[in-house]
């Protein structure tokens, strides 16, 4: 196993570790649920948040994540299903998104809740996916969900694109047949587009597709409870302490 993890970048303590830089981060994604919610284009908006507050781009990044409008929160809590919804269910996971939110949640590095109730991280895949120390540590807990919540089957969607989603798609598929799990995996090309309309429940924390999919659950919510995982997590809402 080789010694990568997906935990802070350099500089980000200092972006995101003093409570004047979250203060500014809230105020901006306050603003930005304004501008949101009256129709503003999201980049149009988070440019005049980020100027007001002077935010660099990795804060941008995750203003950007954490802000929705009004109609986008209200939408999604209205598609939201609860553990016991899942009884029997078959559920599609967004198998990159969910995996790297994960292993860098596993690694320290800091997450961000919007105003949504979803959990965001500040990692891409970037054309390839790299295997790192927390990956079948992420694995096993998406195993405990699955066990937990009594599914009926898992099918994990993977950008077919990205490098190495062949060798991912075979770890996972190894990891279920040693664990007798009934777990698919799917490599597709457009996987946001088939997630968001051939699925009936689905696991994923990207705006686009909880916007516009049937039924969602919040996996990393569950699973910061349910495991009580140690969070280094940033809450975006001025409403939150």
């Amino acid at each position: 196993m080789n010694n990568r993890n997906r935990g802070k970048n350099t500089g980000d303590d200092n972006l995101f570790g003093s409570e004047k830089q979250v203060s500014a981060l809230r105020s901006a994604v306050e603003d930005m649920h304004y501008l949101l919610s009256r129709e503003y284009p999201e980049k149009a908006a988070s440019e005049l948040a980020g100027n007001r507050y002077k935010l660099k781009t990795r804060q941008i990044q995750a203003l950007r994540g954490a802000s929705a409008s009004e109609t986008q929160i209200r939408n999604r809590e209205e598609k939201q299903l609860k553990i016991t919804d899942l009884k029997e269910k078959t559920v599609h996971l967004d198998g990159f998104n969910v995996l790297i939110l994960l292993e860098s949640l596993l690694s320290g590095a800091y997450i961000f809740e919007g105003l949504d109730g979803c959990y965001r991280d500040l990692s891409g895949v970037h054309g390839t996916y790299k295997r790192v120390n927390q990956t079948l540590r992420s694995v096993e807990l998406v195993a405990s969900f699955f066990r937990k919540a009594q599914l009926k089957k898992l099918i994990w969607i993977f950008d077919r694109p990205v490098s190495n989603s062949g060798r991912i798609k075979q770890i996972i598929l190894e990891f279920s047949q040693e664990n007798h799990l009934d777990w698919e995996v799917d490599l597709q090309y457009n996987p946001d587009k088939i997630l968001a309309e051939n699925a009936e429940i689905l696991v994923s924390s990207d705006a686009w597709i909880l916007d516009n999919c049937k039924y969602w659950f919040n996996l990393i919510n569950y699973l910061i409870g349910e495991e009580n995982l140690s969070v280094n997590l940033i809450k975006m809402s001025c409403h939150d302490s």
